[in-house]
């Protein structure tokens, strides 16, 4: 067991961080370090202790092996092998090994939509990006074997998502070291994800509104190594396919500079969040493709404050290993396909240890990014999503209307089952929703629920329109078998506020319930009720608050326990209405801060007149804003 010891914070170099390429350095090696024990005899498999994946625990060990290997190619390459013998033995080792059928550490072969795919593809990329320090030094027949086992890409089926990616930059590989290949599997894929492209340099990953970090660590980050890779396969032609994925990455950074806290906490929205660290690799990207609207001085700030953050809460463990989890273990964050090994994705995030200690991302300033200096709002329109972020408590709220990673609409109409990673009105870095399977979803939904206390979910989100401070969406709310109804909700964002306005078809006599975000720590929450507003507060300072405008009756906190990634108790307030059977217009606001203002004075100043659908809002110091419903 090492301690993960980091240099000394730098405050000339890095002002805001103190983080310079030592501390990436020496949060690599202490990864790396502490995998040792976790290795096989043969090097070949790493067997991390967790809970197995639904792949198996050969798939999983398998993981292990590939996802750190990409860390310890991104390490070694950086500084040209320097003081990395022993590293590149390791993995020189464990790529022959692994790749040799013959041997008992033998890695499962590629099946179509394997997970060994997956992990074929974080070889295939570290073998390229370490090429001179361990594919050079292997000899012919374990090259043989390599090129065989990532061979069984060839005319291969992938899920298809991402996933098509993977075969993408596997067989670029192939190709690059003579071996056989598909060109028209490379082509095919690199085609498939222009049916993906949503514009403002967005994708979805995959068909339907799957917007989350893949974007970033997937969709901008294997097209952007596929040229590094085809620049090295003669005859290779990449420079249309570059310029088109250097001015999308450029659009897309311009968005994502403002998902990230000034304190370096990221949003948590989406899937796959326990690879934490990677919700860096796209700033990295932007430098190491020359295609970022980003100063380096402001990347490294960027990125080292997500690794700081990480760090500072205790990433890795003790043991130091990246657990399945947010901050510490915490297994509803993850997926059914998340395996022990599944959080050494994070190795992404340390793309930008390429970059050589004289690049200027390593050696110029840090600079400040527009959340250092300013409160922030931004409209997403690809994604469906808004953002509101506030300088003082450091807080990033996304306010959505777009991402619901709900599969193409069926022609039966059946409607999906909400997943809340991604059916909730609101997410933000220092507060997540309740997971369990057994949480009421109470936290940022507006749902109907009936006297046996079954539960609409928001589970396929229709889009209306997206402004520059307001977005709009419906959604089919069902109570078991009994629907649908309609319930259509439109957001104006004002500083830390979100005001909502609904329109809300139900049953007379059913219930509407209307949550706030759940802030949550490893202390009972304060819960705070009054006359038509609650609020509730973590250790933290943390505070959520719901405050009704119009319409709604009564209020509350709901309580879990277990059911969050930010701590063990959470806490979320909401408020309530009792349905009459006609179409119903609601209005509340909803607050998440650190301030010490009571909720019900801020919300004082909002003036609010309802006319039939119409809402005309009137904001302290923003005018007004005209919300209409019934549009869809």
């Amino acid at each position: 067991m090492t301690r993960l010891v980091l240099p000394a914070t730098d405050r000339v170099l890095s002002r805001q961080t103190g983080w310079v390429r030592a501390h990436w350095e020496a949060l690599a090696d202490h990864l790396l370090d502490s995998l040792v024990p976790y290795t096989s005899p043969g090097a070949a498999r790493l067997v991390i202790p967790g809970r197995p994946s639904r792949s198996g625990t050969d798939s999983d060990e398998l993981e292990g092996f590939a996802r750190s290997f990409m860390l310890a190619a991104f390490r070694i390459a950086g500084v040209r092998g320097k003081g990395c013998e022993k590293l590149i033995e390791r993995y020189a080792r464990g790529v022959a090994n692994g790749a040799n059928p013959d041997h008992p550490e033998a890695w499962l072969r590629l099946t179509p939509r394997s997970q060994q795919m997956v992990e074929a593809a974080a070889i295939a990329v570290a073998l390229h990006e370490s090429r001179e320090w361990i594919w050079d030094r292997l000899d012919t027949r374990a090259q043989e074997h390599v090129a065989e086992w990532l061979g069984g890409f060839i005319g291969s089926t992938t899920h298809d998502n991402n996933w098509r990616l993977f075969q993408v930059v596997s067989e670029q590989f192939l190709a690059s070291v003579g071996a056989p290949y598909s060109k028209e599997d490379i082509e095919g894929g690199l085609d498939r994800i222009e049916d993906w492209y949503v514009g403002d340099g967005w994708y979805s990953d995959g068909d339907g509104q799957n917007f989350d970090n893949y974007i970033g660590w997937a969709m901008h980050l294997y097209p952007g190594l596929w040229t590094r890779m085809a620049a090295a396969t003669p005859g290779t032609e990449y420079d249309d396919r570059l310029k088109v994925y250097r001015d999308r990455l450029q659009l897309f950074l311009d968005d994502a500079v403002h998902l990230v806290g000034n304190d370096g906490a990221p949003i948590y929205q989406g899937r796959s969040l326990t690879y934490r660290m990677a919700a860096a690799t796209p700033y990295w990207m932007g430098q190491l493709l020359d295609a970022s609207p980003l100063s380096p001085g402001q990347t490294r700030r960027l990125c080292s404050g997500i690794a700081r953050h990480f760090v500072q809460h205790g990433v890795p463990d003790e043991r130091g290993l990246l657990t399945l989890g947010w901050y510490d273990t915490f297994l509803p964050t993850t997926q059914s396909y998340s395996g022990p090994g599944s959080p050494y994705w994070a190795s992404k995030g340390f793309i930008g240890l390429l970059l050589p200690p004289e690049h200027p991302v390593w050696s110029d300033p840090e600079e400040s990014v527009p959340l250092d200096d300013a409160d922030q709002v931004r409209s997403m329109p690809a994604p469906g999503w808004l953002i509101h972020a506030s300088r003082h408590d450091q807080l990033v709220r996304l306010v959505n209307h777009g991402a619901d990673h709900a599969p193409p609409v069926e022609p039966s109409g059946v409607e999906p089952a909400g997943d809340p990673h991604y059916d909730r009105l609101a997410y933000a870095n220092h507060a997540g929703p309740d997971l369990t399977d057994s949480s009421a979803r109470v936290d940022n939904q507006i749902a109907l629920v009936d006297q046996q206390g079954r539960t609409s979910v928001r589970g396929r989100i229709r889009r209306l329109s997206i402004g520059a401070r307001s977005a709009a969406s419906w959604h089919k709310a069902w109570l078991g078998e009994d629907g649908p109804w309609a319930i259509e909700t439109a957001s104006v964002v004002h500083g830390g506020w979100e005001i909502r306005c609904s329109l809300v078809e139900g049953p007379a006599g059913a219930l509407v319930r209307s949550g706030g975000y759940a802030v949550a720590s490893d202390s009972l929450p304060s819960a705070t009720v009054g006359e038509g507003w609650a609020s509730a507060r973590n250790a933290d300072g943390l505070m959520s608050a719901v405050v009704g405008l119009h319409g709604y009756a009564e209020s509350g906190v709901h309580r879990d326990l277990g059911a969050n990634p930010f701590g063990p108790h959470s806490a979320t307030p909401y408020l309530t209405a009792v349905h009459v059977g006609e179409p119903l217009v609601l209005v509340y606001a909803v607050l998440l801060t650190r301030d010490a203002i009571p909720p019900q004075a801020l919300a004082d100043g909002i003036e609010l007149v309802v006319s039939g659908h119409e809402i005309t809002i009137t904001l302290p110091g923003s005018g007004t804003e005209t919300v209409r419903l019934g549009n869809r």
